[in-house]
């Protein structure tokens, strides 16, 4: 029997802490005029999930959640974007109240919630990822995206930089995952999928490397939500 979402969440609060005196201080505020980056430290293992999160849902903490315990992960960055290039943004509410709502929904000892990508002014992954990668040597960073997002992967700017950068965990969706791994990006990378059962070695393998993690299986969607927020506002 797999252990309950509490226990998971009460282990992983065990581990911040026991947290290193060196990962606390990373957490100081940064100097006047530099971007100012959630906690991190070499070696650490740190996945990104990116998204409009507008709004954030259950389903986004619990696709974390999974990644944290199924991944070995030490923390989990939520990098909440301006704005989608491949989505209409139209009605997409401010930044900072996605960020604040965000933050409420997380509520998490492993969990931060980040606007970095408006403060060092990118709009697109590859972009963000180099960044990161460049300013945080030695972390081993994993992006974290649900099956639906991998359906589509192929029409991201520079997806196949992307794959060469950072490892990819994908998170199963209910719907998406019947057609996502028979997508154009799924099939492109098909030699670098690691096997489910090897997922704690993912963090730190070189990319291009990939798992698809089976369990979660939400329904809930942003963009769903957004669709009914709008027509409730009529």
């Amino acid at each position: 029997m797999q252990p309950s979402m509490d226990a998971w969440e009460g282990a992983l609060s065990e581990i911040m802490k026991r947290e290193s005196p060196r990962v606390r201080a990373a957490a100081k505020p940064a100097e006047r005029g530099r971007v100012v980056l959630p906690p991190y430290a070499t070696g650490m293992r740190i996945g990104l999930f990116g998204g409009t999160f507008d709004p954030p849902h259950a389903a986004h903490r619990a696709a974390c959640l999974l990644a944290l315990r199924r991944l070995g992960l030490d923390r989990v960055w939520w990098l909440v974007t301006p704005g989608n290039p491949l989505k209409n943004t139209r009605g997409l509410a401010p930044l900072a109240e996605r960020v604040a709502a965000a933050q409420e929904l997380a509520h998490h000892p492993l969990i931060d919630v980040s606007d970095v990508e408006a403060a060092i002014g990118t709009s697109y992954t590859y972009e963000t990822v180099s960044y990161l990668v460049r300013r945080c040597r030695g972390v081993h960073f994993v992006w974290i995206m649900g099956a639906d997002n991998l359906r589509s992967f192929h029409r991201w700017q520079r997806w196949r930089g992307i794959a060469e950068l950072v490892p990819i965990a994908v998170v199963d969706r209910l719907g998406p995952s019947l057609y996502s791994t028979v997508s154009v990006a799924a099939q492109a990378l098909s030699q670098f999928r690691v096997p489910e059962t090897s997922a704690t070695k993912l963090a730190e393998l070189k990319p291009p490397a990939w798992v698809f993690l089976h369990g979660l299986k939400s329904p809930l969607s942003s963009t769903a939500l957004r669709a009914a927020r709008s027509t409730q506002r009529r």
